[in-house]
C-alpha cells in the first residue's frame, strides 16, 4: 500500500552506488526517511527531482521494521531554483532545516511547522533574508512548540530562540555566523 503526501526535501546522502536515502518534511507524517532506489542512475526516474528544498508530492511504501521507507514516485511542485541565488538565501534555508529537525521528532506528525517552514522557503526564494526573518521563524517555531512567552516585558530577557534551546537541548551552531552576515 502506497502512502502518499507533500514533502519538502531536507537532506540526501548516497546509499549505493546507483541508490539516495532521502529525509522529507511531509505534511501528514512530519520528517520521513526515504530510500529512493535507482535515484543515482543517468536515466532514473528520479532524475532532476530530488535537491534540497524542493517541493514534492511524494509515494512511497512503509517499511516493515524500521524507518528507512521506500520512495515509489514524486511529482515536482517548487523546485525553488531562485533561492539559490545567495549564499544568504541557502544559508538560511539551512538554518530553518536544522532548527525544524531538532525540534521535531521522527515521523511525528507536525502540519504547522511543515506549512512555516513552506513559507519561509517560499519567501526565501525571492527575498534576500535579514535578520528580522530570521527572529520571525524561531517565534514561530516557539509558538508552535508551546514555548513563547505572550508577556513583551520577559521577551528581552529570554528569546524565543533560549526558550527553543531549553526544548531541544541546543541550537544550530550556524544560527551565529548567520545572524552575523546579515547584520
Amino acid at each position: 500500500m502506497l502512502d502518499k503526501s507533500r514533502a519538502i526535501l531536507l537532506r540526501r546522502f548516497p546509499l549505493t552506488e546507483t541508490s539516495l536515502i532521502v529525509h522529507w518534511f511531509s505534511d501528514q507524517f512530519g520528517i520521513l526517511k526515504t530510500v529512493a532506489k535507482g535515484a543515482r542512475r543517468p536515466k532514473s526516474p528520479f532524475a532532476g527531482k530530488l535537491d534540497l528544498y524542493f517541493d514534492c508530492e511524494i509515494e512511497f511504501v512503509r517499511a516493515r521494521s524500521g524507518n528507512l521507507h521506500i520512495l515509489k514516485e514524486l511529482a515536482l511542485l517548487n523546485p525553488r531554483l531562485a533561492m539559490r541565488s545567495s549564499w544568504l538565501q541557502t544559508a538560511a534555508a539551512a538554518y530553518f532545516v536544522r532548527l525544524l529537525e531538532q525540534v521535531t521528532e521522527l515521523e511525528a506528525p507536525a502540519p504547522e511547522l511543515a506549512d512555516l517552514l513552506r513559507r519561509a522557503l517560499d519567501y526565501l526564494t525571492d527575498n534576500t533574508p535579514d535578520r528580522r526573518a530570521i527572529l520571525h521563524f524561531e517565534r514561530e517555531v516557539a509558538r508552535h512548540l508551546g514555548v513563547l512567552e505572550q508577556k513583551k516585558h520577559l521577551e528581552g530577557r529570554r528569546g524565543p530562540i533560549d526558550r527553543i534551546a531549553d526544548v531541544a537541548g541546543r541550537i544550530p551552531a550556524m544560527r551565529g555566523e548567520l545572524l552575523d552576515r546579515l547584520a
